[in-house]
């Protein structure tokens, strides 16, 4: 009986253990915590090394790891790999880390957005949202279903493919293009 209760016990913590962690979403092949900041999570994730390249190339480390609330939607090594030929490389010479800044700190926005309160953002604009990120630009949310999808200033459109990846600073959603500014 008593080795029953223990066992019984025993099995109740992990059940408990497990879904609290399993809260987030993994992302890269790596878990996500809630108490670390968007950069402590991205250096983790096998999906964001040239995010986590780039944020380095432009100084945006310590501002990402700042208390936020950020919102970060956060392009996949293949998002990277999409652009022209030579375009990450070039990016990343320190002659061009403004252009660099410019964007990704379109890909920031100055608040923590879930993917519920961005859908009824949507909503309540009739399908399209305008946002407005860090860098300056202006993007449009929309969704199909529960793909939550952001629409750049060339007119291309990211889906996010990972949400409401909580982090101690805001919520990262992994998102399957770079987005662009208008120029």
């Amino acid at each position: 009986m008593r080795n029953s209760l223990i066992l019984a016990s025993a099995a109740a913590i992990a059940v408990t253990c497990g879904a609290a962690l399993a809260k987030n979403p993994m992302v890269g092949g790596a878990a996500m915590y809630e108490d670390k900041n968007i950069v402590e999570n991205a250096v983790n994730s096998k999906d964001h090394e040239t995010l986590v390249a780039a944020v380095k190339a432009a100084g945006l480390v310590e501002t990402l790891q700042g208390e936020g609330p950020f919102t970060v939607f956060a392009p996949t090594d293949d998002a990277f790999a999409d652009l022209p030929e030579g375009t990450v490389e070039t990016l990343l010479k320190p002659e061009n880390k403004d252009q660099l800044t410019k964007i990704l700190t379109c890909h920031v926005v100055g608040a923590k957005a879930m993917s519920d309160a961005i859908m009824k953002m949507v909503d309540d604009d009739n399908g399209e949202h305008p946002v407005k990120t860090v860098g300056g630009c202006e993007f449009t949310a929309m969704y199909d279903g529960d793909t939550i999808m952001i629409k750049d200033g060339k007119g291309q459109v990211a889906n996010v493919t990972i949400a409401n990846v909580e982090q101690s600073n805001g919520v990262i959603h992994v998102i399957d293009k770079v987005l662009l500014p208008t120029s």
